[in-house]
């Protein structure tokens, strides 16, 4: 059955942050909450945790209310949250026996994602000695050592190197396979797009948009022309509308059903050395600036 937000709301001296939030996710898999800064999703995933109280709604795990006894949840938060002075391995095993492991259970899982997470070699020195993208590292395993069933992760990426994202993709990669349910809140609309089936788009605590991605991008009303050459093509695109514009590519509103095929009839009448044309449905990234921008 999953997790469940019906008609949820929370004010703060009397301002409403979130307003009559509804969703669901019934299948495990990664959803996706979305929105610009102050859209209420921290206040939301604090709520869907138990950690704050709601005003208004329900907020049920299986068809239980949410309670620490009910949900065997894990939790990366946007803000660091490690001891500095304690060493690696202490608070590890510090935060498993907080969730019930055993020591010897513990010691196994622990050892299993330091060596994931090229970490072994800091187990027994202080998180202090460590660079922001291993401190980020240390609390991945944290939320996902006592193999939640829910899991939230709010700008999982932040302050990594590309190296150190292909590992966390590969960890959330892995945890998908395991039938993990994870809530992924991230500003990186490339990596939303690679791992969310389902999305919701908030802005000033109210649903822009939800749905499943593939659909929404579809049914957008909208295709765009993706170009690559390394011709100068300014003055041919100058009266259409630039939606991306990059080092040897570029991305165009389509205008009517015709122009794609005008539009490569005259970049071969030019003689533009093409190396992709290609008609795509809008990125996530097009979609938010416009959703949020109205």
């Amino acid at each position: 059955m999953g997790l469940e937000l019906k008609n949820v709301s929370k004010s703060y001296s009397g301002k409403k942050v979130v307003d009559n939030l509804n969703f669901s996710i019934e299948k495990p898999g990664v959803f996706g909450l979305l929105g610009s800064n102050g859209a209420g999703k921290t206040t939301t995933i604090r709520m869907m945790l138990g950690i704050i109280n709601k005003d208004e709604g329900e907020i049920s795990w299986n068809g239980k209310p949410v309670k620490r006894e009910n949900v065997n949840f894990g939790y990366l938060p946007e803000e660091r949250g490690i001891y500095p002075k304690t060493l690696l391995f202490d608070q590890f095993m510090y935060f498993a026996r907080l969730k019930g492991m055993k020591k010897d259970k513990a010691k196994v899982e622990i050892e299993y994602w330091a060596k994931k997470l090229g970490l072994e070699e800091y187990l027994h020195k202080p998180a202090e000695q460590l660079s922001k993208g291993n401190q980020q590292k240390v609390q991945l395993i944290l939320a996902i050592l006592h193999k939640p069933d829910l899991l939230v992760l709010d700008e999982p990426f932040s302050g990594l190197d590309p190296v150190n994202t292909q590992i966390i993709k590969g960890i959330i990669e892995e945890l998908i396979s395991n039938n993990t349910y994870i809530v992924m809140s991230s500003h990186q609309m490339p990596v939303v797009e690679e791992y969310c089936r389902d999305i919701l788009l908030l802005n000033k605590g109210k649903t822009l948009l939800q749905g499943n991605l593939e659909q929404i991008k579809n049914n957008y009303g909208s295709k765009n022309i993706l170009i690559e050459t390394a011709d100068d093509i300014s003055k041919i695109i100058a009266k259409e509308k630039i939606i991306e514009q990059k080092v040897n590519s570029y991305e165009i509103a389509v205008s009517s059903e015709e122009m794609p095929k005008q539009f490569l009839k005259t970049l071969v009448d030019n003689n533009v050395n093409v190396k992709k044309f290609e008609i795509k449905t809008p990125s996530l990234h097009q979609i938010f600036i416009d959703k949020v921008g109205e």
